[in-house]
């Protein structure tokens, strides 16, 4: 089993950045991929990166924004957010999948952290 850990959520002004990590406990060669979920909103699939490193980004508001990047030797996956704006505020949360596919569809990850808050101020 699993266990993911995120950490560097917080409290931030408009247009500062984050970087958002996400530890595993084991080695896995599985896909990774960020979520956010804001209040009162659904799940929102931000962004993915796969064994190999090959990345997606599927929301147009975060594109040019935030970086996916991973570190296999240290079973770390991170998340930098720049610029970033208020309607980026939520519980972000890391997932892993055994597929290198489907990752923007939240039945693709088998595992979870349990989030990390992000809130932007104007």
């Amino acid at each position: 089993q699993v266990q993911l850990v995120e950490s560097g959520g917080g409290l931030v002004q408009a247009g500062e950045s984050l970087r958002l990590s996400c530890a595993a406990s084991i080695r896995t060669f599985y896909a990774m991929g960020w979520f956010r979920q804001a209040p009162g909103k659904e799940r929102e699939f931000v962004a993915a990166i796969t064994w190999s490193g090959r990345s997606t980004y599927p929301i147009d508001s975060v594109k040019g924004r935030f970086t996916i990047s991973r570190d296999n030797a240290k079973n770390t996956v991170y998340l930098q957010m720049n610029s970033l704006k208020p309607e980026d505020t939520a519980v972000y949360y890391c997932a892993s999948s055994p597929k290198n596919y489907g990752l923007g569809d939240s039945s693709s990850y088998d595992y979870w952290g349990q989030g990390t808050q992000v809130t932007v101020s104007s």
